[in-house]
This record gives C-alpha cells, structure tokens and sequence, in this order.
C-alpha cells in the first residue's frame, strides 16, 4: 500500500496541476489539446520531480508517467482558441477572425450582399389647364389666329408655366363637331400650333413645348347645343413637373 501510494502521489498531484491549467474550455487556456508536448514536457518534469523525493530509481519512473500522463490530460481538453462557439476537436477552420459567423464545422458562412429594394419609380405629376370658347373666343370662325381674348388668357398663365418646375407643356387642340373630320382635324392642329408658338414667342424653352391637335373626337359636352359646343372648341395645357 505504501509502495502505490508513493507511484500514485506524483500521478495525483501532476493530473491536479495540468487540470487546473488545462480545463478552461473558452481557449484562453494556456495549456490544451494543442499544447499537448508541452504538457508531457511539464508533465515529465513534475514527475520526475516528485519520483526523486522517493529515490533516484523513483525519478525515472515519475517522469515517464509524467510525460504519459500530461500529454493524454492535456490531449483529452478541448478549448475554443478562435472564439467561434465551435470546439477546437470539431473545428475545422480554427483560425476564424472574431465575430464571423461560422457553421456547426466552425467555418465561416457565406456572406451574400444585402438585398438593396429599389426605388419605386416616381410617377410623373401632370395638370391640364383648359382654354375654352366659353365666355371668351379663342379663335375667329374657321380660323387659328388667336383673339386678344385668347392671348389675354395665355399672358396670365406665362408666370406658372415659366416655374422651373415645369419640365413640359404639351398643347393640345378640340373643335365641335360641325364640319368634316378630317377637316375638324387639321383645324384643331393649326390652332395647337398657334398657341404653342404664342408661347415660344413670350419665352418658353422650345424643348418643353409640343402640340397636337385632336379634332372632334374628345367633346367634353354635347354638341346638339351651342353652349356644348362652345365647351368642346377648347385648347387644353398639359403641364408636367
């Protein structure tokens, strides 16, 4: 009993001293699964130590347990050296830098671009603004000319239709339906065209301005009645920001 008890003491006191340096399982830990030589080497030390308080015969014996014995306690630890939550035996990328995200092998995620929503297109603002023969004649009977009425209209819009807003004005021209078609079609172009270059002479950008004319075929009111068809001779501005 002596005799184990003397083999034993150094074996206890090593596994103690390793332990105690090799438990910590956050890879902080001097001593681990990949120090392992050093711990047989400490281990061998200690051990051979602790044998020769015994003997000299004792020395031998104690170190070669204590190398056996250090290597397989420090072997059997198994820290986290890169600080992934993965442990180093399961880790098979163990250098990750810190706060990668990594997977249950310890290797870095795949890192994908954030998902960037595009913008929503921004409709385009439009107004239209309406010039009719109601109350003030636009135009002469059969004619494009524009009354002094009709330019009176226009010079009074000439400040909102100058705003730097305004990116474009399109002119657009209507008749009534008396007359052909096609004649109510040339007519309401002419008239398009008259306003427009009314406008360009007073200082509008050209790039802004087109015409188009529409005839007869977009009455806004009946054209059985005068007053219907006073509404349906109008010129409309379509104003875009």
């Amino acid at each position: 009993m002596r005799v184990l008890s003397q083999a034993a003491l150094p074996v206890l006191l090593l596994g103690s001293l390793l332990t105690g340096c090799a438990t910590h399982s956050d890879g902080t830990a001097p001593l681990n699964q990949r120090t392992w030589p050093i711990c047989s080497v400490i281990g061998g030390l200690v051990g051979g130590g602790l044998g020769a308080i015994e003997s000299g015969g004792w020395a031998a014996g104690g170190a070669a347990l204590g190398i056996l014995t250090g290597g397989l306690i420090c072997y059997a630890q198994d820290g986290d050296e890169d600080g992934d939550g993965v442990f180093d035996r399961r880790d098979h990328c163990p250098d990750t830098p810190a706060n990668t995200p990594v997977d249950d092998r310890g290797c870095p995620l795949p890192q994908y671009p954030a998902t960037v929503k595009p913008a929503e297109p921004v409709a385009p603002s439009t107004e239209t603004i309406t010039l009719s023969d109601q109350g003030a004649v636009l135009f002469a009977f059969d004619s494009s000319e524009l009354t002094p009425a009709a330019k009176e209209q226009l010079m009074a819009l000439m400040g909102k239709l100058s705003n730097a807003d305004v990116v474009s004005i399109k002119v657009i021209g209507h008749t009534d339906s008396k007359g052909s078609d096609a004649y109510n079609q040339k007519l309401s172009e002419r008239r398009a065209s008259s306003v427009a270059a009314f406008l360009l002479n007073h200082g509008l950008a050209p790039n802004k301005l087109t015409s188009q004319g529409m005839g007869e075929s977009q009455p806004v009111a009946d054209n059985a009645t005068e007053e219907g068809r006073a509404k349906n001779r109008r010129v409309e501005l379509v104003i875009g920001r």
